[in-house]
């Protein structure tokens, strides 16, 4: 009997634990914080919201990203209905710049050792006559990170400094300035620091149980994963190129149908892409005059003078396209992308300029001239007219002095009339 009795409790306990254990939903954010990354975050949190979960973590890792869309994103966090946790992880992971808001928003702030937090200085175009609107975005920016300190009760101090000096300090250091609040060797780590922890959100009291949480990994879907890739700058600047290439191919050989067809799409994408993005409109104007220089270089006779103009243009529209007074670190495009296309169109043009001159060159092969001194033979005796041909072509032929010619033998044409 007490065998069956403590049986019975112990499956009575073991039921319920499973019917009061948490559920958390795992969120993984890679790369540069743009429009993207933002829907993704906020439709996460929906998504938990909806599902009952008990806790949201975001596994952040970033270089930074956008300015508005980091507000979105530290918006949505702050006044989300559920706990939410700001994981830098894993090893090696960042949350630079945008990310260091979204850290800093999050109720429970954790970092991975081996990782990194701060530099939250907006990048701004340095000079005298930017230095006014430069001081201003500045400002509003540890204006801002200074509000979610002291909503979060964090470190305020240090987190004005990340946007004004740009420091940045280890996860152990941001630990021990109260900028996060766990220091995990792992993921399991940090689920076992947090378990048992009481909060208050919204009015709401929650404790977490996440030690014997059941875990949803969730990741980008395909679709989410593609429109990401369109806000890469570097992914828009050479899909813009591959584009433009194409369609010059076309138009400089009419008919070859693959160059227009791939250059149309790359061009739409790209097109797409920019709309996404902080972009400079008198960078994208000189893109656009590049690309209308180079067609006339190949309908006109310039002599160079159009082609060199449009890399001209396309070196100084590559500089600006993006408009850096409204990004932070990790919007930019690379330098590298930027030479390796531009060294392609120009290597480009030099090939066509090399052959355009070499078929001025070469002998010309249709028309009178074209058929001077070629060799063809004689279809009848030429006693002096008869037939001949030439290239596949028969022609009336007149022997020269009136001499006879027999039937298959060669015959050179010089003359014409």
């Amino acid at each position: 009997m007490k065998l069956k009795f403590w049986i019975c409790c112990l499956v009575f306990l073991l039921g319920y634990q499973k019917s009061h254990a948490q559920k958390i939903m795992h969120v993984q954010v890679d790369g540069v914080i743009n429009n993207v990354t933002a829907d993704y975050m906020q439709h996460s949190i929906r998504k938990a919201d909806q599902q009952k979960m008990n806790v949201l973590i975001f596994q952040l890792n970033t270089p930074g990203g956008l300015l508005e869309s980091t507000r979105k994103i530290v918006g949505s966090i702050m006044d989300a209905p559920l706990p939410i946790v700001v994981y830098v992880g894993p090893q090696g992971a960042r949350a630079g710049s945008a990310g260091t808001f979204i850290t800093l928003a999050a109720p429970i702030a954790a970092m991975n050792q081996g990782t990194n937090i701060g530099a939250a200085h907006p990048i701004v175009i340095q000079g005298e006559a930017d230095s006014i609107l430069s001081q201003k975005i500045l400002n509003d920016a540890a204006a801002f990170i200074k509000t979610i300190a002291e909503n979060r009760n964090r470190n305020v101090e240090w987190a004005v400094d990340a946007v004004k000096n740009s420091v940045s300090i280890s996860a152990q250091e941001a630990l021990d300035k109260n900028v996060i609040d766990y220091l995990a060797t792992d993921f399991n780590d940090l689920l076992r620091q947090m378990n048992g922890r009481k909060m208050n959100i919204k009015g709401k009291d929650f404790v977490l149980n996440t030690q014997n949480a059941t875990i949803e990994t969730i990741q980008m879907s395909f679709i989410e994963k593609f429109l990401n890739a369109l806000n890469d700058p570097d992914v828009v600047y050479i899909l813009f190129f591959i584009g433009m290439l194409g369609i010059i191919l076309e138009l400089f050989n009419p008919g070859a149908i693959l160059p227009g067809v791939v250059g149309g799409i790359s061009m739409i994408l790209a097109l797409y892409g920019m709309s996404m993005l902080p972009i400079n409109y008198a960078g994208l104007a000189l893109l656009i005059l590049a690309f209308i220089l180079f067609v006339l270089e190949i309908k006109i006779t310039s002599h160079g003078i159009l082609g060199i103009g449009g890399v001209i243009s396309l070196v100084i529209g590559s500089m600006m396209l993006i408009n850096v007074n409204l990004t932070y670190e990790g919007v930019k495009i690379s330098p590298a992308v930027i030479i390796s296309c531009i060294s392609m169109v120009v290597i480009l043009f030099i090939i066509i300029a090399y052959y355009g001159l070499k078929a001025q060159k070469n002998k010309q092969e249709s028309g009178r001239e074209g058929m001077l001194g070629l060799i063809g033979v004689a279809l009848s005796p030429l006693n002096p007219e008869g037939t001949l041909q030439v290239h596949g072509e028969i022609w009336r032929a007149r022997s020269a002095d009136n001499e006879l010619i027999n039937k298959d033998h060669k015959v050179k044409i010089i003359g014409m009339e």
